[in-house]
């Protein structure tokens, strides 16, 4: 039901809300491939060169951030009726009526066109993976995420693709490890939040979300328990692997942190069901921003010193 407070909000200021600008940090995967493929496409010498592919991979993550702004609307247009059950997502703009419903689509729509528009003009093999990545996320808003297990392979999936994009928008190739530590991550954050979202729904699970009466905690907690050590292998293999990465293996200086995270991201799901909100966790959580920065802050040194 619509209220005065949300007859007050300004349109502009709900139609941003609705995008979700938080959740676009999961857009920073297009980063990835400049990371890690810096020294073996481009002289750190050549700063010109380097703030051109900088400048590139910047466009691709503003597109990325349109597109989920466009796959936000239509998930939350769809969900519109679920969501004003639930105790947080309910005040969200387009079921608490700040935002209606015929102007969410328009501007979905125009959020897609421009964003697809542009990508295709930056880099045609880019364009391809945007209109993948588009495509996968309607599907997952309409009809995917009604299919128990395939809901959390699509969310996997959009994970991927933004970290292909970002390779694809600078025409460079990416160790397959990448892209299985990216999948292997990100399905991990999502049966996470799935054990979340079941764990604060309680007796309303089915009505706030379809798949979660089929899920269990002891199901998912199993499914945890396979991808978690999953996802650690397979960056463990591809610090010492990749072909890419420095020969003397000192990649492998990063896999404590790697460690280090999913038991902190462990502990935030079980302890403190914090699961359900996952951009929240990565922007709020002090021990795991610090976490992530040693990380960076040490394959950037592994890669600029050995490189």
């Amino acid at each position: 039901m619509e209220t005065s407070s949300d007859r007050s909000t300004p349109l502009i200021v709900a139609l941003v809300v609705a995008t979700r600008p938080r959740q676009w940090t999961k857009n920073l995967l297009v980063y990835f491939a400049l990371f890690f493929t810096a020294q073996a496409t481009w002289d750190l010498a050549e700063p010109g060169l380097a703030l051109e592919l900088f400048g590139k991979t910047t466009l691709a993550f503003l597109l990325f951030s349109m597109l989920s702004g466009a796959v936000y609307l239509v998930n939350d247009i769809f969900d519109v009726d679920r969501d004003r059950l639930h105790p947080k997502k309910r005040s969200r703009p387009i079921p608490s009526g700040a935002l209606s419903v015929p102007i969410a689509w328009s501007s979905a729509a125009i959020l897609a066109a421009v964003a697809i528009g542009f990508a295709v003009v930056l880099e045609p093999q880019f364009g391809w993976v945007a209109i993948g990545y588009l495509a996968t996320m309607v599907a997952y808003s309409t009809l995917l995420k009604r299919l128990v297990i395939v809901d959390v392979f699509a969310i996997s999936g959009g994970f991927v693709l933004r970290a292909v994009g970002g390779a694809a928008v600078l025409q460079v190739p990416v160790s397959p490890w990448l892209y299985i530590c990216t999948g292997l991550g990100a399905l991990f954050i999502a049966l996470s939040k799935r054990r979340s979202e079941l764990e604060a729904a309680g007796d309303a699970a089915g009505l706030q979300r379809e798949t979660l009466q089929r899920y269990t905690k002891p199901l998912l907690d199993q499914f945890i328990a396979i991808v978690a050590p999953s996802t650690l292998v397979a960056y463990t293999l591809y610090t010492f692997t990749a072909t890419n990465l420095p020969e003397n293996h000192a990649m492998m200086l990063t896999i404590p942190f790697v460690v280090y995270g999913l038991f902190r991201y462990l502990y935030l799901v079980h302890v403190r069901n914090l699961g359900e909100n996952p951009e929240d966790i990565f922007v709020t959580d002090v021990p795991l921003i610090v976490c992530v920065a040693l990380w960076l802050t040490t394959a950037s040194t592994v890669l600029i010193v050995w490189g």
